[in-house]
């Protein structure tokens, strides 16, 4: 790789041992893949793959404030979380202008946030600029590691490595164990649409874990899998991304994800914009498209989409798809051009012809 980034994980010592290809992802060396994108892929959708997301920002809140200044700060319902329960969010500013979507965890004495890795700055100095003193605000991420551990068989396998029963743990879900005796935070959450956990632990201790899920899963097929399956994975479930599909320009109506914005539980900030957009309508909105021709037409973050042959917004992620042999992408379109029904994307000076699939590709 060019250029040395100056940050890595935990981890990064196994990711050379394992050949992995690293490039520089939000400022962090990361691994791109192992053995190969498609296999990795395949490997999530079979069996399990292992994530290192080590470079994720984490946060932890305290205190008699703390959940009415999330709710204040966040869209969704932060009353609607229970104990050892997890929500996915947005924090946005005041034009309605997402700053970063998050996962929100609650946990008996505290809530963990977790945000994009090229935004824990940002975040952050969002976050104290707007915070009361009866809240206690703490920065965990040099100290804390995460894992995804993540596939049909993910499950299975963590089980004979924990001392928790993990079949009372649904999806959004999270309990605290031991994992072969280091403390663990087990949450059944993920960014690939498969079952799975991601597992929160102390860094000097996300070694030792890596290794034992590895052992554990080697018999099954499951291995390690880089952020070039997790891309393909998440597109395919039509899970956004943040600095693609949506950023502080774009509203969090316009990205599609008005439901995770609750209007009607009181003030947050950006809900007076968003209600607005509400009554005023949506300029622009986000859609999944597939190719309806050969897998060689591969959408790009840019190209042009078209409908009844007139230019109405651009993909905003796009990728072939390891599962339907296919190119698919998320698209920003006029919002008068959902409806069209005629889609079509620029891709290489030739209009490939695309449908749109509503919720999920997979």
């Amino acid at each position: 790789m060019t250029g040395k980034p100056s940050l890595r994980t935990p981890l990064h010592d196994r990711h050379v041992a394992l050949g992995a290809r690293l490039v520089d992802f939000a400022g962090f060396e990361m691994p791109i893949s192992y053995d190969g994108i498609l296999a990795e892929h395949r490997r999530v959708r079979e069996s399990a793959g292992l994530f290192d997301v080590s470079h994720m920002g984490e946060a932890e809140f305290r205190g008699v404030g703390a959940a009415s200044f999330l709710d204040r700060l966040t869209t969704n319902a932060v009353d609607d979380v229970p104990v050892y329960g997890a929500q996915y969010t947005l924090m946005l500013n005041k034009s309605g202008g997402v700053i970063d979507d998050l996962i929100l965890y609650r946990l008996r004495d505290r809530y963990l946030l977790v945000v994009n890795a090229a935004n824990i700055e940002k975040d952050f100095e969002w976050i104290t600029s707007h915070l009361p003193q009866d809240v206690d605000f703490r920065n965990l991420s040099e100290e804390t590691a995460l894992l995804a551990w993540q596939g049909p068989k993910a499950a299975a396998i963590l089980q004979g490595l924990v001392d928790a029963d993990l079949s009372p743990i649904r999806p959004f879900a999270m309990a605290e164990a031991r994992l072969r005796g280091i403390p663990v935070v087990l949450a059944r959450t993920g960014y690939t649409g498969e079952d799975g956990f991601e597992i929160f632990v102390k860094a000097d201790d996300a070694a030792r874990v890596w290794d034992l899920l590895l052992e554990a899963g080697r018999p099954e097929g499951a291995g390690p899998a880089g952020l070039g399956c997790r891309d393909t994975l998440r597109l395919e479930k039509q899970y956004r991304l943040y600095g693609q599909d949506m950023d502080e320009t774009v509203s969090a109506l316009e990205a599609g994800l008005g439901w995770v914005v609750k209007l009607d539980k009181g003030d947050f900030v950006g809900r007076d914009a968003l209600e607005a957009q509400t009554r005023g309508g949506v300029p622009r909105a986000t859609l999944g498209l597939r190719v309806i021709e050969d897998g060689r037409w591969i959408p790009r973050h840019g190209c042009a989409v078209l409908a009844g042959g007139r230019v109405v917004g651009e993909v905003t992620s796009g990728t072939f798809s390891p599962t339907l042999l296919s190119g698919i992408a998320l698209a920003r379109i006029d919002h008068a051009a959902l409806d069209a029904g005629d889609f079509a994307i620029r891709i290489r000076d030739r209009d490939a012809k695309a449908t749109r699939v509503r919720k999920t590709f997979v």
